[in-house]
């Protein structure tokens, strides 16, 4: 019987650990919301730039101290170009946070630095199934795929990022760039 109750309350120590850790996510959930709705009706690059730099803050929190210490840590390194220590605490933030979608936008910054394009592309394909409107992850998907070749996808791609992130200059040249080639002349 004692087996069976060290069994129930392990899982039960997992489950509950498990929840903890998620709900800081949740809670922030409906203040990233407000901030999406913000920088995309945002009526001049200030009120843009004020609510991305919220909105960035919001999606780093993880709910964990270490995580955020691991993110922390990580983008000092990418700052100082330093790849490779980048990518082994984006690596493990990523093992040990897989349903935190900053942690994989960070590898996928990392990986692209490294020009891993692939293992990038894999961390942003991870980063929008955890958060779709994460515009920074879907900026380097439509650089991956205009850095490819795959014109017609890069220019999707910027094209979602403008209706999240409406005063993001480079975006909107890339979308210039891009629109008579995807979408030729129109007479």
């Amino acid at each position: 019987m004692s087996i069976l109750i060290r069994e129930f309350k392990s899982r039960t120590v997992a489950a509950l650990a498990l929840v903890t850790f998620s709900l800081p996510g949740a809670a922030y959930a409906d203040r990233a919301e407000e901030l999406l709705a913000e920088l995309a009706g945002a009526t001049s690059p200030e009120i843009a730039d004020r609510a991305e730099r919220d909105l960035f803050n919001e999606w780093s929190k993880s709910g964990s101290p270490a995580m955020d210490l691991l993110l922390k840590r990580g983008r000092d390194a990418l700052e100082v170009n330093d790849v490779q220590t980048a990518l082994e605490h984006f690596t493990a933030l990523t093992d040990h946070a897989p349903a935190f979608a900053e942690g994989w936008s960070a590898l996928a910054l990392a990986y692209y630095a490294s020009d891993a394009l692939g293992p990038a592309m894999d961390a942003l394909e991870h980063t929008l199934a955890l958060n779709p409107n994460h515009f920074g992850a879907l900026q380097g998907v439509g650089a991956i795929h205009e850095e490819l070749g795959d014109l017609d996808l890069a220019y999707r791609a910027y094209s979602r990022v403008v209706e999240l992130r409406p005063f993001d200059s480079d975006v909107t040249e890339a979308i210039e760039r891009l629109e008579t080639r995807v979408n030729g002349v129109s007479l």
